[in-house]
């Protein structure tokens, strides 16, 4: 017997289990730092250019078949892509570029529109770069219980990010 077959019992559970996934959390915070051998004046400039962030975009990376079209200025706030791969499809666009951050208003259509920001602060010779995205998961409780998984499915591609932003600032020999 399936649980609706209990008559109204069913339909309460089911309401009930909603209901408990409004206690999971509705703002969710994925981040990674990491330590790259390069100013943070270069790591700005770099982020803040929808071109130029290609070159350590973790989705074209892993994607062969990623596909990206560039609008807006070349660089600073404004500029941006349109992007479609076997990840999904969106665009990125610069909203702010400050001396130690640059922050994107992602659209990634039914799977939401999160903040990301690329914040840099010296370290040593280096300097210390955070990649955060900041998603608001809704009313959906299946947003929710799926904001209990984004830190698995995005943190890693945070960490290639900052790996592969430290290889394109390397200075060529």
């Amino acid at each position: 017997m399936s649980i609706l077959s209990y008559g109204g019992y069913g339909a309460g559970v089911i309401a009930i289990l909603a209901a408990g996934t409004m206690l999971l959390p509705r703002n969710v915070r994925v981040e990674r730092v990491a330590t790259i051998s390069a100013p943070p004046a270069d790591i700005i400039a770099i982020a803040s250019s929808a071109e130029s962030y290609q070159k350590f975009n973790p989705y074209k990376k892993a994607d062969a078949g990623f596909k990206y079209e560039v609008f807006g200025p070349a660089t600073g706030v404004g500029s941006g892509f349109k992007f479609d791969s076997k990840d999904g499809k969106g665009q990125a666009v610069v909203t702010k570029v400050g001396a130690d951050r640059v922050e994107y208003a992602l659209d990634l259509g039914a799977m939401g529109k999160p903040n990301q920001t690329i914040l840099v602060t010296p370290d040593g010779a280096g300097s210390k770069v955070s990649w955060a995205l900041d998603a608001d998961m809704g009313y959906n409780p299946i947003g929710r219980v799926m904001g209990l998984f984004l830190d698995g499915m995005i943190g890693k591609n945070h960490e290639s990010g900052i790996k592969l932003l430290g290889e394109a600032l390397k200075p060529q020999s």
